[in-house]
């Protein structure tokens, strides 16, 4: 193997190093202070854990994405983790057991087997926040609003929401009978809005006309708020199913409306991203000249059910180094800092202790080391028997 090579990291694996790594720390601790100014408690999952746990409830999408070893203690396979989200149901409805509403957050490290999108790391810093307790359209809106409020506080303010509703796809599937690969067929088409191809396989599966036309609507059905007039029009007799999903989008465009007149507003109920995963409302958060969601979230009901205990739940998440490379650097630390000569002066140690306990950052100048000054904008001198800051 090449020496070079021999250092090289995976694809779609990467590292922070000075000064990113603070800046992502920095970034992190403003995250975490804003969703406790929200009344969101931290927690903090193990990285690895059994695999059946791991993946109790979130579907066979997360399976693929899962790496996989043998524990040499019990021979059981263990789950490395490539989302945290599944984590905070099982503390919410196993380890904490609490009676109403729960409010948890996180930040940290996650693997993935594959990279989702060419921009996408395989080894996201998670980020995340969700509510267990309340099936209410209100909750759901708390969620969105706090996953647009973590993008402002790592400085993206050019920011455009999308909401969708999986449950419109749900009702219009019901009692059609379709096998596993009709049904994942139309999923894919409905995704790339492929409008023929969705005739083709209702046509091929037997589908009566009035439904395949309902099915295939879908597929238009996006844009601004007036997208809801239409969709009254071409679903609106499908179902009380169907009129709860469209009435709670009305109600969250409206909310947002009122709450975030400048903020763009794209209703899609093609929407279908998580599908096997979630089952209402869905969101998603983008930014001009990103290819990519810059977060999302939705309504994942029922997901504590593996574990005795199924609970209402939404939430979000997203990555934090990509919220630091498109904020521009505004979480990262002031920079600067004291340069201190090295010595045994017990004046000189009692300065630098006294410093540091101020906050600031001091480095000692290590004898040899005269031209590095270690991004210090300071250095401490001694003047009759004090030791001062002098600017550098």
């Amino acid at each position: 193997m090449d020496r070079k090579a021999r250092w090289m990291l995976p694809d779609g694996v990467d590292e922070l190093l000075p000064p990113e790594a603070a800046q992502a720390e920095a970034l992190r601790r403003r995250l975490l202070d804003l969703f406790d100014s929200w009344g969101y408690e931290l927690i903090m999952p193990p990285f690895i854990e059994y695999l059946e746990a791991l993946l109790t409830g979130t579907g066979r999408d997360l399976d693929v994405q899962t790496f996989k070893v043998t524990d040499q203690l019990s021979g059981r396979t263990l789950g490395v983790r490539p989302d945290i989200t599944p984590q905070a149901a099982r503390i919410d409805a196993h380890q904490l057991r609490r009676e109403g509403i729960t409010r948890l957050c996180y930040i940290g490290s996650t693997l993935q087997a594959r990279a989702e999108g060419p921009a996408g790391s395989r080894n996201a810093v998670q980020l995340g926040a969700e509510l267990y307790g309340h099936a209410g359209v209100e909750s759901d809106l708390e969620v969105i609003s706090l996953m647009l409020a973590t993008l402002r506080a790592a400085g993206v303010e050019q920011l455009h929401l999308d909401v969708g509703h999986v449950g419109i796809f749900e009702a219009l599937l019901e009692d059609l009978g379709l096998g596993p690969a009709a049904e994942e067929a139309l999923l894919d088409a409905l995704q790339r809005k492929a409008g023929d191809e969705i005739a083709v396989v209702l046509a091929e599966a037997g589908v009566e006309t009035a439904q395949a036309e309902r099915l295939s609507a879908l597929v238009g059905l996006h844009g601004g708020v007036e997208v809801l007039e239409r969709a009254q029009t071409v679903l609106g007799w499908a179902g009380p199913a169907v009129a709860e999903a469209l009435e709670q989008l009305r109600v969250v465009a409206d909310s947002l409306a009122r709450r975030e007149p400048e903020l763009p507003l794209h209703l899609d109920l093609g929407e279908l991203r998580g599908y096997r995963y979630h089952t209402g409302l869905v969101f998603a958060a983008y930014t001009p000249g990103y290819g990519q969601e810059l977060a999302r979230g939705g309504r994942y009901d029922g997901i504590g059910r593996a574990f005795g205990r199924p609970r209402p739940a939404t939430g979000y998440s997203a990555d934090l180094k990509a919220l630091l490379n498109l904020g521009g650097g505004v979480a990262g630390s002031a920079g600067g800092g004291v340069l201190a000569p090295w010595g045994d002066d017990p004046a000189l140690h009692a300065r630098v202790a006294e410093l540091r306990a101020a906050g600031e950052r001091v480095v000692w100048q290590l004898p040899g080391d005269e031209q590095d000054n270690h991004g210090c904008d300071r250095r401490l001198v001694e003047r009759n028997g004090t030791w001062e800051l002098d600017t550098e």
